[in-house]
């Protein structure tokens, strides 16, 4: 039976109410805040007051780089802070839940990198929490909030394809392990985690951001049919990894609304990041869903005497509106804060925010069954749902 995790609203005083800007911490100051850090003046309703790291040394260097004036000695000194009303857990994903958990018993609210948690269970925990606590509780991506995704979305609302049928999506990044990953640093110097990365699996890291534009898109998803496999056991590291993590996996998702969906996750194929989707009057497409400011394309199908040619017909769909310019080089073209930032609007104007809890428990479970099917190999029946989520105020 599906459940449905709703959102209660914070009990606020007044002049809670009336704060415009909330005040986050950070956990965890690893390869992944640099990049927070780098979109973070972007969105002004949200102040950073200061940093935490079980690492020491690494959280003053963080904090030295970018001018940081507060670091936090221990994660209780950082939850007894009056002032942060948001903690941003950037930890490792084994320790998601455990650093989210002890956040919210302490009454702050929650933005989590992906996953939520690792086990399923942890994450009805941590979402069952939030909900008697009055908390918001949210997960990475939110890169549905970009304008790539908002643009799509609009198209398929305005039913350009007319009715969706079919949908691919493609999530593979390479040979990771013959990449000169160990070069790979931060804008600080920090370490791309690679033990950690390999260890989790491109599954968990990565099918996300597309499972949760077509949750989005489509609705919840009714089961997923999905394989995964390692077939790389050995890549290659200096140190021995402990978890032999699917580098593949292939997943068929069903949605209530009825759309069929073709996630493909690797660190094996060759680079690709596009989306089609396929309708009757015609074929959505993007290249990259990492960049936010993606041209989006719509194909046209023809008949010709009698013959049905494909796509011939390319047509550029406009942005809703244009996206920011962030700055930094390579495929983390992405405003990270963004989710956080949508997170502290809608906590000031007592509204849920867009990335639900119960949307970040659903992709949860839907990546973790994809994930798990390295053991199960089976289709999947989904047991959450969410209610549906309102584009972009610029984007409808």
């Amino acid at each position: 039976m599906s459940q449905t995790y709703s959102l209660q609203k914070s009990a606020k005083t007044d002049n809670e109410k009336k704060k415009s800007i909330k005040s986050i911490a950070i956990v965890g100051c690893g390869f992944v805040a640099d990049y927070y850090l780098k979109t973070l003046p972007l969105h002004s309703g949200i102040q950073l007051v200061g940093v935490m790291d079980r690492n020491c040394d690494r959280a003053s260097n963080f904090a030295t780089y970018h001018g940081i004036s507060h670091i936090y000695n221990s994660l209780e000194e950082l939850l007894d802070d009056d002032r942060v009303d948001i903690v941003l857990n950037l930890t490792n994903p084994s320790s998601h839940y455990s650093v989210s958990l002890a956040c919210l018993k302490a009454g702050k609210h929650v933005y989590s990198e992906k996953p939520l948690a690792m086990e399923m269970w942890q994450a009805e925990e941590l979402a069952t929490l939030a909900q008697q606590k009055g908390l918001y509780l949210s997960s990475a991506p939110c890169s549905l909030l970009g304008e790539t995704a908002q643009t799509i979305w609009k198209a398929l609302r305005e039913n350009q394809l007319g009715t969706v049928r079919l949908v691919y999506a493609e999530m593979d990044d390479g040979l990771i392990h013959q990449m000169p990953y160990q070069k790979w640093v931060s804008e600080s110097g920090i370490p791309w985690p690679y033990k950690d990365e390999f260890e989790v699996g491109c599954t968990l890291e990565h099918a996300g951001y597309y499972v949760t534009w077509l949750t989005a898109f489509f609705g919840p998803a009714e089961t997923v049919t999905a394989f995964s496999s390692c077939l790389i056991p050995d890549k290659q590291t200096d140190v021995p990894l402990d978890i032999n993590a699917p580098d593949f996996s292939v997943a068929c998702i069903k949605f209530a609304s009825g759309v069929v969906a073709r996630l493909t996750c690797s660190i094996v194929a060759p680079h690709d990041h596009s989306l089609r989707i396929i309708g009757d009057r015609g074929i959505l497409g993007i290249h990259d869903s990492w960049f936010y400011g993606t041209p989006v394309y719509i194909r046209r199908s023809i008949n010709i005497g009698r013959k049905r040619l494909e796509g011939v017909w390319k047509q550029r769909y406009p942005l809703v509106k244009k996206a920011p310019k962030l700055g930094y080089r390579g495929a983390q073209q992405m405003d990270f804060c963004r989710g956080v930032a949508e997170m502290a609007e809608a906590i000031v104007n007592d509204r849920p925010c867009r990335l639900s809890t119960a949307f970040s428990l659903h992709n949860n479970e839907l990546v973790l069954a994809i994930h798990n099917s390295l053991e199960t190999g089976c289709t999947y029946k989904m047991t959450t749902s969410f209610e549906t989520i309102e584009p972009m105020p610029w984007a409808k």
